[in-house]
């Protein structure tokens, strides 16, 4: 008995510590549940998760009403998965089965594995919401149709060809998406879907859509963009609780006239269809957008003879980060850039194939030319063959920096036309809160950038004489009398009012003027005036500049200008002594008095003046008599921002330094979202800096940049400054001295360097410190920490390697040396293992180098980056690969260093060419084109 005791004991220990695991597991996928939420798409082996719930049905599990898992499961899995949800989940409301959260090597997502669902799923009574977008659905799965309480049905991203009848049975669905998948009809079952409200067909194979159409009732938005429309159902009028309805991007050659007289119709989007004639009611609605027609031409000459097919696919081109240019043909093409810029080519844009060549320049002042109230958004786009003339215009899209003041302010897209920058018309759209695109047509190719300026109201004055008021800011008018004009002009008028731009940020010192006639208004903060005159009463008007291109430089009668009076002033209460009307003139920097030379007319808001030509002009109200030095002092201050710098160090590599110029309003939470991963000195002082000034920073007292940057001169890496870009760069840094025997305790020293060449003198010197050298801003410390001895022996180059000199890449493209790829190994650390997968190496490759170098995590890293190398060396594209598996690792700061490598090797082969006569001489410095030397700062 005792032996058979005995030989119980180790069974029933086996026993208690299956049913241990089990509860630990149960609990483990327990904690996964959050409230009435099941999330598992995220996790990996989200079914067997599921599964093992449904085998323990734990109390919590029928809770259980949102439930998320992932479309790239196995599907035999997924579907054994879903067969037991109907039994476990009964109070199930959401089903979430998308795809998508996983990416090919070249950054596109791919779509999920599910091709069906199980015939159960339509017992879930109370399911309301069903997503099934990026997925391989081929077919609408026949259980959907059953499933009576659907509300949302989101089937984006599959390959639907068709929908079923059936899909007219749902009695509750009142949002259905079926974006971008090859739908060519529609089911006529369709309109009986009375409670649909929100219907998404976007981006499908459309040519038509059935009458029954105009049978949903309870339909508030309709989206039909980027498909084949030719035209539309007459029953579309019938559609009386639309508000929004999206046809853009189709090949509509008319559009029922009823539609513009729908009662609740916000938006009606026609752009870039082939309408030519359209009904004066559209034309004059203003929630009709017809951008991109062509409006009032005539129909072009048959290309091919009648009856030949017409080929309506266009080709779309996706490039990767090596690839720098495209060809297009005149079938036309849509190309994205791997900078995220994209392009349409409509058919007949070109009558031969063109190759066209991009690249994004940093912002530079040569290469930006801002108005006295614009602000940079972007970076600068070339595309080339400059000048080349389109049969028809070219889309073109940008991603901007959200402004962070919109009220009276616009998006324009500037680029160069002959010797003269210019504005498009510019349409801005949102795809999520801060992901905005700014649109244009382009007619020709050159140099294209993204700017902030106030809002423009234009008008024609006419010999009959006008009045031109602001929109953003009504107060302001401009009254042209009859005869003031022989020739009709055109006026634009722009307004800049809230607050101060050296608070939020906008002002440029390169003053230029955009179009015949520009008027500006800003308005100061009535505290900064008071702080600066030393007075509580003092304050001021919005300024207000009136100029004018071309045409003579006066009007023949006086035009009259109305200015409201400065804020808490009224003109039943002020004393005439203390209001001064300041005026500058474009070409000076000194501001005169003119109140006496002017007959103010006062109301009880506004004052009104005449003059005969523009210029700029200022109401102040303050007790003191002698202004026009004060107002001088005003106006340098409204040019500044002002700004902190910052130096962090990374927390597991402290080689690796950020630096950063920041506004002062965003330090603080700048400072939030780095910390986890940074480490560093308090910001600098507060330092006031012009838009698109110069400024470097210097690494000092035994620290130095460790890699050659075409950015870095003589030790100093340089910025330009723009208010609202990032103006932030990551840098290695080395020392001589020794590490081992103590730390290193350095400095990084920010100087300032060339401004804007229209700052005035005055300007330059209000700004500097007393008793401070004028060209430094601030010093924050540096310390590269004592090694140890294990981490200083690692520092060498070890003789566990040796390979003879190789070059990845091409003189024109950069190379990578030896030397620069012993460098990234040094940057890589724990994180090689995922950079040499995305490589390509196999996993057991990874398992043997570990081996081989178990103790030494350097040879590693150059054993594997060398190995590669090696076979990669003298075939093309295997420097992209290396900056693809970097930015697929999530190193982007050293995919970052390799682009400035390759910059820098490209600028010295440029170099060695116009030394040896091989390029052509002569090349202008003023003009974009020319490449520009980086310019060091004395300190």
């Amino acid at each position: 008995m005792a032996a058979e005791a005995e030989g119980l004991e180790p069974q029933a220990a086996a026993t208690e510590d299956a049913a241990g695991d089990a509860t630990e597991a149960t609990d483990a996928e327990l904690r996964l549940l959050v409230g009435n939420r099941l999330s598992l798409d995220l996790y990996p082996g989200g079914c067997h998760r599921l599964l093992h719930l449904c085998a323990q049905r734990p109390p919590q599990l029928q809770e259980v009403e949102f439930l998320q898992l992932s479309g790239h499961e196995d599907p035999q899995l997924l579907e054994a998965t879903l067969t037991q949800v109907p039994r476990s989940l009964q109070r199930l409301r959401s089903l979430v089965l998308r795809g998508g959260q996983h990416w090919d090597v070249l950054g596109a997502c791919l779509r999920g594995s599910l091709t069906t669902l199980p015939a159960g799923l339509s017992g879930l009574a109370r399911l309301a919401h069903l997503d099934l977008s990026f997925n391989s659905l081929e077919t609408l799965p026949a259980c959907i149709p059953q499933m009576h309480g659907l509300s949302t049905l989101l089937l984006s991203y599959n390959h639907l060809s068709e929908l079923p009848e059936a899909l007219g049975a749902l009695p509750s669905l009142t949002f259905l998406s079926v974006t971008h998948n090859r739908l060519q009809t529609l089911p006529i079952a369709l309109g009986a879907l009375s409670t649909l409200q929100r219907l998404d067909l976007s981006g499908n194979l459309l040519d038509t859509l059935p009458p029954e159409i105009g049978g949903l009732s309870s339909l508030t938005e309709l989206n039909l963009a980027s498909n084949r429309l030719q035209g539309l159902p007459t029953s579309l009028v019938g559609l009386r609780s639309l508000r929004l309805l999206v046809l853009h991007s189709n090949l509509l050659t008319s559009v029922p006239t009823g539609l513009v007289h729908l009662p609740l119709l916000t938006r009606l989007d026609l752009r870039d269809n082939q309408l030519r004639d359209v009904p004066p009611e559209l034309l004059d609605a203003p929630f009709v957008r017809l951008q991109g027609n062509p409006l009032g031409e005539a129909l072009p000459a048959p290309q091919s003879p009648p009856g030949a097919p017409v080929i309506l696919e266009m080709p779309r081109l996706f490039l990767n980060s090596d690839v720098d240019s495209f060809p297009v043909t005149p079938q036309g093409c849509s190309v994205t850039l791997a900078c995220g810029v994209r392009l349409q080519f409509p058919a007949g844009a070109t009558a031969s194939p063109v190759n066209i060549q991009y690249r994004l320049w940093l912002p530079e002042p040569r290469l930006v030319p801002l108005g006295p109230h614009d602000s940079l958004l972007s970076g600068v786009l070339e595309l080339q063959p400059h000048g080349v003339a389109f049969r028809q215009k070219v889309s073109l899209w940008l991603l901007f920096v959200p402004p962070r003041i919109r009220r009276c302010r616009e998006v324009v897209v500037r680029t160069l036309s002959g010797d003269s920058w210019g504005d498009l018309d510019t349409h801005v759209e949102e795809e999520a809160p801060k992901r905005l695109w700014a649109h244009c047509q382009v007619p020709h190719f050159s140099w294209f950038l993204v700017v902030s300026r106030p809002v423009s109201d234009t008008c024609l004055v006419p010999p009959e004489g006008t009045l031109l008021c602001c929109s953003g800011y009504p107060g302001v008018k401009v009254t042209f009398p009859p005869g003031a004009t022989e020739e009709p002009r055109s006026v634009c008028m722009q307004v800049r009012t809230g607050q101060p731009l050296w608070m939020v940020g906008g002002f440029s010192t390169h003053r230029q003027a955009w179009g015949p006639c520009l008027p500006q208004v800003v308005r100061m903060a009535s505290r900064e005036l008071r702080a600066l005159l030393g007075e509580p009463e003092a304050a001021a008007s919005p300024l207000l500049c009136l100029s004018q291109s071309g045409g003579p430089p006066s009007f023949l009668q006086p035009v009259t200008v109305q200015l409201p009076l400065p804020p808490g002033v009224t003109g039943l209460s002020l004393d005439r002594s203390c209001l001064h009307l300041l005026y500058r003139t474009p070409l000076e920097a000194a501001w005169d008095d003119i109140t006496a030379q002017v007959a103010l007319e006062l109301t009880h808001l506004y004052a009104r003046f005449q003059v005969t030509h523009f210029s700029w002009y200022w109401l102040w109200y303050t007790t003191k008599t002698c202004v026009q030095d004060l107002a001088r002092k005003a106006w340098e201050r409204l040019r500044l921002h002002r700004v902190n710098l910052i130096a962090l160090q990374r927390r597991r590599d402290p080689e690796q330094v950020l630096l950063q110029c920041l506004p002062r309003d965003k330090v603080d939470a700048t400072l939030r979202r780095l910390l986890d991963r940074y480490r560093g000195p308090e910001p600098s002082d507060t330092v006031e800096m012009f838009e698109g000034e110069k400024f470097f920073a210097a690494f000092e007292k035994g620290i130095d940049v460790d890699a050659e940057r075409p950015d870095c001169v003589e030790g100093r890496v340089c910025f330009v400054f723009y208010s609202h870009l990032k103006n932030v760069k990551e840098v290695y840094v080395t020392t001589t001295l020794d590490r081992q025997v103590q730390a290193v305790r350095g400095q990084v020293s920010f100087y300032r360097g060339a401004v804007p060449e229209e700052v005035p003198e005055e300007a330059k010197a209000a700004r500097q410190r007393k008793g401070m050298d004028t060209m430094w801003m601030a010093t924050l410390p540096i310390k590269l920490p004592r090694l140890r001895g294990s981490e200083g022996l690692g520092q060498g180059r070890g003789p566990s390697l040796s390979l003879a000199p190789l070059n990845l890449g091409d003189a024109e493209t950069g190379f990578l040396t030896q030397s620069n790829l012993l460098t990234v190994a040094g940057r890589l650390g724990p994180d090689w293992p995922a950079v040499a997968l995305h490589l390509g190496l196999p996993y057991r490759e990874l398992q043997r180098i570990r081996h081989e170098f178990r103790d030494d995590l350097d040879g590693q890293i150059r054993h594997m980056l060398f190995s590669w190398a090696e076979r990669q060396a003298g075939q093309p594209g295997a420097v992209g690969l290396l900056l693809r598996a970097l930015e697929q690792s999530d190193r982007l700061d050293v995919a970052e260093e390799v682009r400035a490598i390759l910059e820098l090797g490209r600028q010295k082969y440029k170099d060695s060419i116009q030394r040896t006569s091989l390029a052509p001489r002569g090349l202008d410095p003023a003009d974009p084109a020319a490449p520009q030397s980086v310019e060091s700062a004395q300190a």
